[in-house]
């Protein structure tokens, strides 16, 4: 289906785009701080989920129509950059308690359905999806199928940089939380570094 040298090629770019730091990995940075390993891995899942979601839809055309649509767009930039500061809000008051044993956590089923949401109803996905895969399809085969196996692969990447990244987060706070006010300190910082992604996701202008 593919030629070795444009497979190697994509391979490639996509690890580079996969271990850039970027919103993904700023919010599980965030969830695995607020939560833990385990959100923090069901988070990880859940983007990577979500992503599947665009790659699905750019494979049937969705995607484009979605991108070829200002009002459809904006729709769905502000229902996504909402709904993530929503959480980085709720993130900041659960925050506020006086012991690390008296946080909440939101549970990995919930961590990982919001996950999916947030990633799902982030429109510049759609629009990476859309502007890199098509780079390293042939039009003469199954572009459908092409996109999938391409956009999964991508996804794959994705997901296991998050993991690793969720890894990393974990220990830190481990090591961090016997400070009295350390979780809830990091739970703070959590809702703030959604609300700041929420925020720059509404104001990203529709792509030409």
């Amino acid at each position: 289906m593919f030629e070795l040298q444009t497979f190697a090629l994509f391979l490639a770019a996509a690890t580079i785009v996969a271990v850039t730091p970027g919103p993904g990995i700023f919010y599980i940075v965030a969830r695995t701080l607020a939560g833990g390993r385990t959100e923090g891995l069901a988070s990880s899942v859940g983007l990577g989920l979500g992503g599947f979601v665009h790659v699905l839809a750019g494979a049937i055309g969705i995607s484009a129509l979605v991108m070829a649509s200002a009002e459809a767009f904006t729709a769905l930039k502000i229902a996504g950059a909402f709904y993530l500061i929503w959480l980085g809000i709720k993130t900041w008051r659960e925050a506020r308690v006086a012991a690390p044993t008296e946080v909440r956590t939101t549970g990995a089923g919930r961590a990982l359905r919001e996950g999916i949401v947030v990633e799902a109803l982030n429109p510049k996905t759609a629009a990476f999806f859309l502007a890199f895969i098509p780079q390293f399809v042939d039009t003469t085969v199954n572009v459908a199928l092409q996109f999938v196996v391409l956009g999964t692969i991508s996804v794959a990447l994705n997901t296991g940089v998050d993991l690793i990244v969720t890894r990393w987060a974990a220990k830190a706070r481990d090591g961090l939380a016997r400070r009295p006010t350390f979780i809830a300190r990091a739970r703070q910082t959590s809702g703030a570094v959604m609300c700041g992604l929420g925020a720059a996701l509404l104001a990203a202008r529709r792509a030409n």
